[in-house]
């Protein structure tokens, strides 16, 4: 059995930062004609992502930890990610 980008993403997510909230969704059919789009979807994702392991970190900083535990998924069927990232207690970047 093929386990879904989506799962993977937040498998991964998971497993490196231990988040207290994720969320992970498929906007794939939101870019259907657009460039890196593929018909079976699963190439544009947003996650929403609050963890401990943020605390202290530019909002640069926490991209490049979350582009770096995707390394793989980014090289290969993610074609877009966005990100609202945050410390426990901080409001909505």
């Amino acid at each position: 059995m093929m386990i879904s980008v989506a799962e993977r993403i937040r498998s991964k997510l998971t497993q490196a930062l231990s988040p207290g909230h994720l969320d992970v969704t498929d906007e794939s059919a939101r870019h259907a004609g657009h460039a890196g789009a593929r018909p079976e979807g699963e190439t544009h994702f947003h996650v929403e992502i609050v963890a401990e392991a943020f605390r202290g970190l530019s909002r640069i900083e926490r991209q490049r930890l979350v582009h770096r535990t995707l390394a793989e998924e980014l090289a290969g069927p993610v074609h877009a990610l966005s990100l609202s990232i945050r410390a426990p207690g901080e409001g909505s970047r």
